[in-house]
C-alpha cells in the first residue's frame, strides 16, 4: 500500500466527489497503545486508519539504546491495524528526517507530524502546538519528513509512504486563514484539524463550521490535501453527519473511543461480553506494555467499560487495584446481575 488516504478514500469515500468518509482512530498518549489498538482492530470491522501514541524524534534519535527500545515499543503493531500511521513530534528537521527513514523501515502506512499538542514539556522544545506560532519551521519539518521518506523508499525500492499533519485552528486565537495555507504549501496528503485553538484546549466546543472553511481554503487554492476534522465526535453516525454537513474528507474520533472498541461496529455487547473483553485487554496491557507503563493507565478505561450502572460496583472497585492479576480475579469473580 503507497498512498493509503487515496486508497482508502475509493473504498470508504470522501468528500472529494465521493460518498462516505475517511474515519480515523486519534493519537491519544496513554490511551491508543499497542494493547487498545490491537483490540479495537478486532472487534470492529468498519474500515478505518488507525493512528499510534505519538513518540519523541528526538528521543528516538538520540536516546540510549535502553530508550529507544522503550520509545520503539510505543510503536509495535500487528497487521490486523493497518493501514496504520505512525506520529512523531519534534522540532529538529534533522531528527525528522532520519527518523522519518525509520518509519519507513517499520512498515508503516504513513508518517504524522504532530503540530497540535499542548502539553507544556512538548512545546518547550518547540514542538506540538508551538509549530503554529513558527510556520517557517513548521514547512521545514513536513520536508524534512518527505526528504528522509524518498531517500530511504528509493533505496529500498518501495513507494513513498505519506506524511500528514494533525494540528488546531490556532495557537491562543484562531488563525486558520493564515495557518492552514501554510501548511498545504508543502503538500501533505492530509491534514487533520481539532477544531479549538491550542488556548481552548477541550474546554469549548469544537468548532465544526471552521472545518467546513478548511475545506474551501483547500479547494480555493486547488488542493489535493484531504481535510479531515477533529473532536466532539460521538458516534460514527455523528462522525458521518459532520462530514456532510462541512464537506470534509474525514473525521478523527478522540475519546468517544476511550473503553469502546466496538465504537466502529454495530455491535452491542452484552454486560458478560463487556467484562470478557475488559479482561483480555488487560491482559494484553500487561503482555505488551506491563514493564513499560503503570496498570493506573488501564482505569481511564474502566468508566467507559463498566458504564452500566449495574456494573457500578465493579467499576468502583477496579478503580482502587493496583495490578492486573488483582484486577482480573475481581473480575473473574464477579457475579453478573439476572
Amino acid at each position: 500500500m503507497s498512498n493509503f488516504w487515496q486508497e482508502i478514500s475509493t473504498q470508504s469515500g470522501s468528500a472529494l466527489g465521493r460518498k462516505k468518509p475517511i474515519l480515523c482512530i486519534a493519537p491519544m498518549a496513554d490511551v491508543t497503545d499497542a494493547a487498545f489498538r490491537y483490540i479495537i482492530a478486532k472487534y470492529s470491522k468498519l474500515p478505518y486508519i488507525t493512528y499510534t501514541e505519538f513518540v519523541s524524534a528526538d528521543g528516538l534519535v538520540l536516546a540510549s539504546e535502553e530508550g529507544k527500545k522503550k520509545l520503539l515499543k510505543n510503536l509495535e503493531y500487528k497487521e490486523i491495524e493497518k493501514p496504520i500511521v505512525a506520529q512523531i513530534f519534534g522540532s529538529n528537521p534533522e531528527n525528522i528526517e532520519k527518523v522519518a527513514k525509520l518509519i519507513v523501515g517499520l512498515g508503516f502506512n504513513g508518517l504524522d507530524i504532530n503540530m497540535g499538542c499542548p502539553d507544556r514539556v512538548v512545546e518547550k522544545q518547540g514542538a506540538g502546538a508551538a509549530l503554529i506560532k513558527n510556520s517557517k519551521l513548521a514547512r521545514e519539518i513536513i520536508t524534512a519528513a518527505k526528504i528522509g521518506i524518498k531517500e530511504v523508499t528509493k533505496k529500498l525500492n518501495k513507494e513513498e509512504i505519506p506524511v500528514s499533519v494533525k494540528t488546531r485552528l490556532g495557537y491562543n486565537k484562531d488563525e486558520l486563514e493564515e495557518w492552514l495555507p501554510e501548511l498545504l504549501a508543502e503538500n501533505p496528503a492530509a491534514v487533520i484539524i481539532h477544531a479549538r485553538t491550542r488556548k481552548e484546549m477541550s474546554k469549548v466546543s469544537a468548532r465544526w463550521e471552521r472545518i467546513k472553511k478548511a475545506v474551501e481554503i483547500r479547494d480555493k487554492i486547488k488542493s489535493k490535501t484531504f481535510i479531515i476534522g477533529n473532536g466532539d465526535i460521538l458516534s460514527v453516525k455523528d462522525a458521518i453527519q459532520k462530514c456532510k454537513e462541512t464537506t470534509a474528507d474525514g473525521a478523527m474520533i478522540g475519546r468517544s473511543i476511550l473503553g469502546n472498541p466496538w465504537f466502529f461496529s454495530d455491535h452491542i455487547p452484552d454486560l458478560k461480553e463487556r467484562l470478557g473483553v475488559l479482561s483480555e485487554h488487560i491482559e494484553l496491557f500487561e503482555k505488551k506494555l506491563g514493564d513499560l507503563k503503570s496498570f493506573a493507565i488501564m482505569k481511564k478505561h474502566f468508566k467507559v467499560y463498566l458504564k452500566n450502572p449495574q456494573l457500578k460496583k465493579l467499576r468502583l472497585q477496579l478503580m482502587e487495584t493496583e495490578g492486573y492479576k488483582e484486577a482480573l480475579d475481581l473480575i473473574s469473580r464477579y457475579k453478573l446481575p439476572n
